[in-house]
């Protein structure tokens, strides 16, 4: 049976409300994590900086700053690493809504070498941006996006979420501990799926693979995420395998509906009027295709339901509120009338 045979007998009437097998989109099947992101563990680290300077860091020409980095291995020992901060990200940084802005943390490969960091240059670090209990959810709602996203693809980025307290050098106030995430390299993890980054502007959605982009562009609207571009490479990497196939990978969702922090709206252009509104930003497909791509969620749904069910330190309140968001999505797409009017209706042409 060749693939067009499957995939139209696998369409029911009612746009293949069964599930049905999307073929792997990644470029070979990627190897087990090892290392950082080998674990789901929080890794329970200190950094040590002048912070005060380091968020004051927010112009064009960003300084880097000296830390050590420490944290305990699997033998209750510390290791401790010489690091240099930088602070990254626009938005955040540009409008000062983060008092303690997202950080980008350089290491010595060479002394990192034996350590959970080996083969590690440099990584994001997500931090929770304002110092209130409610922002610290809102970190935890977008590393759950991440690994939501593993879910699904193993073309997307890995992240490690970590204990971290904060000890200022150059204060004397008492240090602070909150939650964090680093992300996976660019281009560690267009290695781990046997391509490279492509950094190009003005690639359309069309120019991709037709299944990545097509899971891609539905799980944006799943997390009600329009803040991104394949063509304009905003929140957006490509990867380019062997034979020259283009794959987007997505990242930085926390402007997503499903978490919906105060600081997030929607572009004007986009016609909504609240990042809670779902907006289908994808290339049109037909009803088949759609099917096919609707089967990989509704095979997940239960490990994405269980992954926010037993995340430590999420308040059950916003747990369920996520899952409650959820429920409309897949209410969505196992109805064929809502699937032709939120996607077939709306779909780019």
């Amino acid at each position: 049976m060749n693939a067009r045979t499957r995939a139209t007998r696998c369409a029911l009437v009612a746009l293949c409300l069964t599930p049905c097998a999307l073929r792997s989109a990644a470029p070979q099947q990627a190897p087990p994590a090892h290392g950082l992101f080998g674990s789901d563990e929080p890794l329970q680290l200190t950094l040590r900086a002048d912070f005060k300077a380091l968020a004051k860091d927010r112009g064009t020409d960003r300084r880097t700053h000296d830390g050590v980095l420490t944290y305990f291995n699997a033998g209750a020992d510390s290791v401790s690493l010489s690091v240099t901060l930088r602070t990254r990200g626009h938005f955040r940084l540009k409008s000062a809504i983060c008092d303690f802005p997202p950080i980008k943390v350089d290491f010595n490969r060479q002394q990192a070498t034996a350590t959970v960091f080996r083969h590690t240059g440099s990584l994001k670090l997500a931090t929770h941006c304002v110092d209130r209990p409610s922002y610290e959810h809102y970190l935890l709602e977008e590393y759950l996006i991440y690994r939501v996203y593993n879910l699904l693809t193993d073309l997307s980025f890995r992240v490690r979420l970590a204990h971290v307290t904060y000890a200022d050098t150059a204060s004397k106030r008492e240090p602070l501990t909150r939650y964090a995430f680093f992300i996976e390299d660019d281009d560690r993890m267009a290695r781990r799926n046997h391509a490279q980054v492509l950094a190009q502007k003005g690639i359309t959605q069309a120019e991709t693979d037709i299944d990545q982009t097509g899971l891609l562009t539905v799980f944006q609207y799943m997390i009600a995420n329009t803040d991104w571009s394949v063509a304009g490479l905003h929140n957006i990497v490509l990867l380019r395998d062997s034979i020259g196939t283009i794959f987007p990978v997505s990242y930085d969702f926390d402007w997503s509906g499903v978490i919906s922090p105060p600081y997030a709206r929607p572009d004007p252009i986009l016609g909504i009027t609240t990042v809670r509104q779902r907006l289908f930003r994808g290339y049109c497909r037909t009803p088949e295709q759609f099917a096919e791509i609707f089967a990989r969620f509704n095979e997940r749904k239960d490990a994405i339901y269980a992954l926010y069910r037993n995340q430590a330190g999420m308040e059950p309140k916003r747990v369920e509120q996520a899952l409650r968001y959820y429920d409309d999505f897949f209410r969505t797409i196992n109805d064929p009338g809502l699937v032709r009017r939120e996607f077939l209706r709306t779909c780019q042409r």
